[in-house]
């Protein structure tokens, strides 16, 4: 179950940070030099490693709430 979890924390994370980290250098591209292009190793990369970290530091801090209460 908590496999499960971070796993479902990990993929909804990287989801919203490629995305949002796609746009936002789309629009920097756009404003920057003139013509709209996506950053698309950029955006895995950052997906990935902000996926693994945050959910990692979620599953810690479920932890220890658990911890704590019992």
């Amino acid at each position: 179950m908590r496999i499960a979890q971070a796993l479902l924390d990990g993929v909804i994370t990287f989801a919203i940070v490629f995305v949002v980290s796609a746009v936002v250098s789309y629009i920097y591209s756009l404003i920057a030099h003139g013509d709209g292009w996506f950053d698309w190793a950029t955006a895995i990369r950052l997906g990935i490693i902000l996926g693994v970290t945050l959910s990692y530091l979620q599953a810690r801090q479920r932890r220890a709430k658990q911890d704590k209460e019992n």
